[in-house]
């Protein structure tokens, strides 16, 4: 069945993302040295931002309130304003950061625009995803974005019959065995891992075994290639 449809993810596929969320974890972390160890503190806002998923949903907002609301937890209430307020700028400070795309992204979209039908599939806060397209620059290169609350079969099968010819026609790629590769496969689409160094624990998954649709590339220049590859066949 000819392909005619790919999905792209965004954060960490696209552009660097979760980079600064490891960053601001450092920073966080010096903030609480006194009430918590570094190993400890990560476990529990870990913990707290997996409690949070389904009230808040994925993003930064939702990270500055699982920092806080663990603040609160690991002093016992007493956490100075000082602190609270800190919290907040570092968050801040990650809502305004510029975008930096990833290596291949630029040349491996035009490429691909040209024959195919592109669409941005992204989950998250919908101000924040809005604004790191926009300062992308990579906006003209897709025929549709969706920005989901969440990432499943029915995501994919609704997302591609609206943007192309069904899942069967369509390939999702991204650095989630989770949320871009795994339910795509499961609505009957293509899906395609791409590795990045720092991917959050949540969204860590096994490689599906014998699926035959599915396929992993080192970098996003190596994806050209494969989608030749796959229309011939």
């Amino acid at each position: 069945m000819r392909l005619t449809t790919i999905g792209f993810d965004a954060d960490d596929t696209l552009w660097q993302n979760e980079q600064f969320y490891r960053m601001t974890e450092q920073r966080f972390a010096a903030l609480l040295a006194g009430h918590a160890d570094p190993e400890n503190l990560s476990a529990r806002l870990l913990e707290a931002e997996k409690r949070n998923l389904k009230l808040y949903g994925f993003g930064i907002k939702g990270f500055i309130l699982s920092m806080i609301e663990t603040a609160l937890e690991v002093t016992e209430g007493r956490v100075p304003a000082k602190t609270i307020a800190d919290i907040m700028e570092a968050g801040r400070e990650m809502l305004v950061h510029p975008i930096e795309t990833l290596p291949h992204v630029s040349d491996t979209l035009e490429r691909l625009a040209t024959d195919y039908r592109l669409v941005l599939i992204t989950k998250g806060d919908l101000f924040d995803q809005e604004r790191k397209l926009a300062q992308s620059g990579l906006g003209d290169h897709f025929d549709g974005v969706e920005i989901v609350s969440d990432k499943n079969p029915e995501t994919y099968r609704a997302i591609f019959a609206r943007h192309g010819d069904g899942p069967e026609r369509a390939m999702m790629v991204g650095n989630s065995l989770k949320s871009d590769v795994l339910p795509a496969l499961d609505a009957g689409s293509w899906g395609v891992f791409v590795p990045h160094e720092l991917t959050w624990a949540v969204e860590h998954a096994e490689r599906p075994g014998g699926a035959a649709r599915f396929h992993e590339i080192g970098h996003l220049g190596h994806l050209p290639p494969l989608v030749e590859r796959i229309a011939r066949d």
